[in-house]
């Protein structure tokens, strides 16, 4: 029977309860064990879809079209498992499906509260769509004590009481911080945070405690006596050169075994750890580097684009190449010759995904500056079709050339699919429904026989995952490749423009959909790997011109 554990926050959030819920993930996979891993959220947004990334980082979108928390991708990227829509829930899902069953009667009169009705959803989100899963891991946003969550924790602490101490097991992340002026770890935030957890009827049946350095015994049994907990209860989690490393911390602090002697069961052989000893062993032997400046608006917070920091990343570990990212606010070089001083030292110049008519000059004068320098170049999603608005407004008639995103044009190369017609005319542009209202999700693209796309992939047919409203609208195609661009990947029906290359540069290429999105540690993605290696290149290049 499928048994359930739980990790929850306390002290602060950030600590990183979605690493520890990989990590955990992976470790019980690599022991093989079937794996379900869950997020829940207590925000109040159906998804995350409409948040500002400044606010909570990116949004992870799952190969069945749905946009959900950021911390779905490090499941993916640790595990390998693929997540699913069910696998993300928010107060606001909740909350909506409960007054949809109260709209249709379906609680034939009862007063709706959220005891039980809103406690008896979390619990049948949490159960369902299961197919024979040994474990499924339940990460639950925010802290203890944040007035959102606490419906979560009473769904756990009845799920409890159902199924039984032998099925479920309670993880609870805390911060044990260290105070130089007095040398000496504090341990009052831990216990204070357990006990807050107590006071809602739970007894966490392990303790996390991140520090910055080893504490010492002392430190540990005095949060073994307040917090009611065995001394090999309380486990040490240490920061971490890279976050990698966490699975590896987390075995040789003996956590599965800590779990495998609550569920009684035994351990299925020595977890295969070679993957993960492998990978940071490449990581701590890197001694080339190559930097790519990434143009966005997003670039306070970069968690903003946390996956695409991670495929670079990997890309970088299959090169055997450090990754130097270097984060440039669009907004500052939208003079040219700003853009061109920043940039022409960088390896290579990355335009990511976005929204709005915000940061977009700067964003163009990145692309330019590539075209002049031959600087490698990654457009991703609204990078893609700014390079196409870049390239076809050198077309004579086409100077003007914008997207219907930026408000009414009279010639709409970009647009939503719906307002494409045959003389090129814009219609009026609805703004009403922000969330739902794009292409979500895998889709299959067809690439170019002999096409640099085809090369990268070796294959004729992908599938890839796609976050946008605005298309590249068809009415154009001839048009567009006039202006050099090659057309390298469409949808299957041909309307669909999915990937653009140049053949009179080095290495440009840009993609509607996002790529970052399916890689792994263990397997990097293709056109990262190609990248990458385009920016050895390119370093290489400008190392034998400097000389």
């Amino acid at each position: 029977m499928t048994k359930f554990i739980f990790i929850t926050g306390g002290v602060v959030s950030s600590l990183g309860k979605g690493i520890v819920s990989s990590s955990l993930a992976s470790l019980l996979t690599l022991s093989n064990y079937k794996v379900r891993i869950r997020k829940l959220d207590p925000y109040l947004n159906i998804d995350p879809g409409t948040m500002n990334p400044s606010q909570h980082g990116e949004v992870f979108v799952t190969d069945d079209g749905a946009e959900t928390d950021m911390d779905l991708g490090h499941y993916e990227r640790f595990t390998g498992i693929i997540s699913k829509k069910s696998d993300n829930i928010t107060s606001g899902k909740i909350f909506s499906e409960v007054l949809k069953k109260e709209r249709r009667g379906d609680y034939l009169g009862s007063t709706v509260q959220v005891i039980p009705h809103v406690t008896d959803e979390i619990k049948k989100f949490i159960k369902k769509d299961l197919n024979k899963e040994d474990f499924v891991i339940c990460e639950i946003g925010g802290t203890v004590g944040d007035i959102e969550s606490l419906p979560f924790l009473e769904a756990l602490r009845q799920l409890r009481n159902e199924l039984g101490r032998s099925k479920t097991f309670f993880i609870h992340l805390t911060l044990v911080p260290f105070l130089s002026s007095a040398n000496e770890f504090k341990t009052k935030p831990t216990q204070h945070s357990v006990k807050e957890l107590l006071g809602l009827g739970i007894q966490p049946d392990l303790l996390l405690c991140r520090t910055e350095k080893k504490f010492d015994q002392k430190a540990k049994q005095k949060i073994s006596l307040f917090c009611n907990i065995s001394m090999k209860s309380v486990i040490l989690v240490e920061n971490a050169n890279t976050i990698y490393e966490v699975p590896l911390k987390l075995n040789n602090q003996g956590i599965l075994e800590q779990i495998f002697n609550h569920f009684s069961l035994k351990s299925q052989g020595n977890v295969n750890l070679e993957l993960w000893e492998d990978f940071l062993k490449k990581f701590y032997k890197l001694k080339k580097s190559v930097s790519v400046a990434i143009v966005g608006k997003y670039t306070n917070l970069s968690e903003s684009y946390k996956s695409l920091n991670e495929a670079l990343f990997h890309s970088g570990i299959f090169n055997n190449t450090k990754v130097e990212v270097r984060w440039i606010d669009s907004k500052k070089i939208e003079r040219i010759s700003d853009c061109e001083n920043i940039l022409r030292s960088f390896n290579g110049i990355l335009v990511p995904g976005g929204f709005g008519k915000d940061g977009t000059i700067g964003k163009i004068n990145a692309i330019k500056i590539s075209k002049k320098l031959k600087i490698p170049f990654l457009g991703i999603c609204f990078g893609m079709q700014l390079a196409i608005l870049e390239s076809i407004s050198n077309l004579k008639g086409f100077e003007k050339a914008s997207s219907t995103e930026f408000g009414k044009t009279s010639t709409p190369v970009i647009s939503m699919i719906h307002e494409w017609t045959k003389n090129k005319k814009i219609i009026t542009l609805d703004r009403k429904n922000l969330g739902g209202s794009m292409r979500l999700g895998s889709y299959t693209s067809i690439l170019l026989k002999g096409s640099r796309a085809s090369l990268i992939y070796n294959r004729k047919k992908i599938n890839e995952r796609h976050r946008h409203r605005y298309e590249v609208n068809y009415n154009y195609k001839n048009d567009i490749e006039k202006s050099g661009v090659i057309l390298s990947g469409m949808s299957p029906d041909g309307n669909l423009v999915e990937i653009m290359e140049r053949h009179d540069h080095p290495w440009f290429l840009g993609v509607q959909f996002h790529p970052e999105l399916k890689s792994t540690p263990f397997k990097p993605h293709p056109i990262f790997n190609s990248f990458i290696k385009a920016l050895l290149n390119n370093y290489n290049s400008y190392e034998k011109n400097q000389n």
